[in-house]
């Protein structure tokens, strides 16, 4: 019952306006022209009561809200409209005689569409029998047969405008935008057909086990696979869905990516042509290819993307992969070679500006949509991250065997960097603390001995001493507020000790901070798990506790601090040797200076 009602709901008039205007879209012939034209159907637009549709330069299409008509009539307005800029019907040397020149058009419009046998003309029995009996003629030479002749009134009945209207056309606005080479995209429409025709003749799609010409996303994911090796690898693994209703679903204007599920979201709403289509494809393989979801390390989501997108956007125009939307892209040619990270580091500088830009899933929405589902492939074995990494490395190597086009250095620095396995943390801390902590210095002593302690006081003998430039300590700012995770602070801890005591730490000085600082004084490396008490408090205030070390005199000048935190603390600064323990998530209200690790 509840199916029922919501088919009853559906308006059959803009059901078929609809089903119209896709078969126009999937059409090679008007698939570009209607991808950059723009349709109006509602109240308000300058369409004749009689008529169906008019055009402007610009490539506006507006068509009567209130007309009924079956799909098929629907394709041929939408076609017929979208041939008048085809055709160059508005070119600047067309003749004076206005209504001669608006018949003679018409006339060459409805004999293409005759002859491509697409759509139902809409006109009258008189305005059918004279589109089936046209002669095969240019404008021209409908012009001057009109001008000799007359203009029959028949001829009125084929224009889209209606019978009472004098013209489809619309002069030029003075808000026009655009400026398209309108020919020139119908001629590649046209190419396009006729190869697609060429290939369904010979059984190319019947070999190939295909029932039809391609779809513009299979076209666009093919000249991916075949053009663009480096991408290709990464192209095979997702599916380019170009559905208004999911994109409506999921708030996404133009286009959006989700890694897990191995699916591109492009909006049809968009009007993207074919190169258009294949840069933000492009864009979007590229944020899950260099691991921008797993770089984002705590970050804001949205301006970490929009980082993201300068770098990645300055890349693809340098390799000239298609072309970005007309509508603009985010792109600043001062930020060339510029990594994301040192990006976003430069947008917090001015938060508020930056949120108000726009991604291609819109404004102040992000087109790396946020993880869902699993975290490996289908197999449950490959890892996620790490199945991306390699699948970039592998269109990387592939790219420069075959010699194609140079990659700007940037990205090579960022695929290079990515094809290496990152170092676990706690490997990257066990470095920090060699880099601070070398082994104790032995060195043989020949000096004479005391006369109580050897029976031979003249016979020097050696013995090994101990060298200790400094006191070999660092302090732990730790803290201890209810939002820490015990898990990830046990794994802290117990790294520190271990690390420590390998090294010959023999104490730290341990202060613990929630709202304010708690001196522990010097503890045994081994006890600072022990000793370690959670507090319920909520804030974080982390910079007494390091102006505590800082200022104590019985702390080395040269010790180093490691500061363990959730990020939920507030912004602190670090004079001295330093870094800093956060979880993998966690987002810092500052850009850190010192070491990062992140524990995972």
């Amino acid at each position: 019952m509840a199916a029922r009602s919501r088919r009853a709901e559906v308006d059959p008039a803009w059901a078929a306006f609809s089903e119209g205007s896709i078969a126009v879209r999937n059409h090679p012939v008007f698939m570009g022209l209607m991808d950059r034209a723009r349709t109006r159907r509602q109240d308000g637009v300058p369409v004749p009561d009689d008529g169906w549709a008019t055009v402007s330069p610009e490539g506006e299409l507006n068509l009567h809200p209130r007309r009924r008509a079956s799909p098929e009539e629907w394709s041929y307005v939408i076609a017929a409209a979208l041939l008048h800029l085809g055709f160059d019907h508005f070119r600047a040397d067309r003749p004076t005689d206005t209504r001669a020149w608006n018949a003679a058009c018409s006339a060459v419009v409805a004999r293409f569409l005759r002859d491509l046998k697409f759509g139902t003309p809409p006109f009258s029995e008189r305005g059918r029998i004279l589109i089936a009996e046209l002669p095969l003629r240019d404008e021209g030479a409908w012009c001057a047969a009109f001008r000799r002749d007359g203009v029959p009134d028949a001829f009125a009945e084929i224009s889209i405008a209606g019978p009472s209207a004098p013209s489809p056309f619309l002069s030029r606005s003075k808000y026009a935008r655009r400026d398209t080479n309108w020919p020139a995209v119908l001629a590649h429409g046209i190419r396009a057909a006729a190869h697609l025709t060429v290939a369904y003749a010979g059984g190319a799609y019947e070999r190939a086990g295909l029932a039809g010409p391609p779809t513009r996303g299979a076209r666009v994911r093919e000249r991916m696979l075949s053009s663009y090796p480096l991408l290709g690898a990464l192209a095979a693994h997702f599916t380019l869905i170009e559905n208004a209703d999911t994109c409506r679903r999921l708030d996404i204007r133009t286009a959006a990516v989700s890694e897990t599920l191995e699916e591109i979201y492009v909006n049809p709403a968009a009007a993207l042509s074919e190169d258009e289509l294949l840069f933000v494809y492009a864009h979007e393989l590229l944020h899950v290819g260099l691991r921008h979801h797993e770089r984002r390390a705590g970050r804001d989501h949205f301006l970490w993307n929009v980082a993201c997108d300068y770098a990645i956007n300055q890349w693809l125009i340098e390799m000239a992969v298609g072309s970005p939307p007309e509508f603009g892209v985010l792109h600043d040619a001062e930020l060339k070679g510029v990594s994301a990270e040192e990006i976003y580091d430069r947008m917090t500088r001015d938060m508020r500006v930056y949120r108000k830009l726009a991604t291609l899933a819109g404004t102040s929405a992000v087109d790396m949509l946020e993880r869902r589902g699993r975290a490996r492939r289908d197999d449950g074995v490959t890892d996620l991250d790490e199945f991306y990494r390699s699948a970039l490395a592998r269109g990387f190597t592939l790219h420069c065997e075959q010699n194609r086009s140079e990659i700007p250095a940037g990205l090579v620095e960022e695929i290079r960097s990515l094809s290496q396995p990152p170092i676990p943390w706690d490997v990257a801390l066990a470095q920090w603390f060699d880099a601070r902590f070398p082994p104790l210095r032995h060195y043989r002593s020949y000096a004479r001995l005391s006369r109580r302690q050897s029976a031979t006081p003249d016979i020097p003998r050696p013995h090994w001493s101990t060298v200790e430039e400094d006191r070999r300590t660092f302090g732990v700012v730790l803290d201890t507020s209810g939002s820490m995770d015990r898990e990830l602070l046990g794994k802290a801890l117990g790294a520190i000790a271990s690390y420590g005591a390998a090294r010959d730490v023999a104490s730290v000085r341990l202060v613990f901070c929630d709202a304010r600082a708690y001196d522990e004084g010097y503890v045994p490396v081994d006890e600072i798990a022990v000793r370690v008490r959670v507090r319920g408090r909520g804030g974080t205030v982390l910079q007494p506790g390091i102006d505590l070390l800082e200022k104590a005199h019985d702390f080395p000048a040269a010790g180093p601090i490691l500061i363990i935190t959730d990020g939920e603390c507030d912004a602190f600064a670090v004079r001295r040797d330093h870094a800093i323990l956060t979880p993998a998530n966690a987002r810092l209200p500052f850009t850190p200076r010192g070491a990062l690790f992140r524990i995972r």
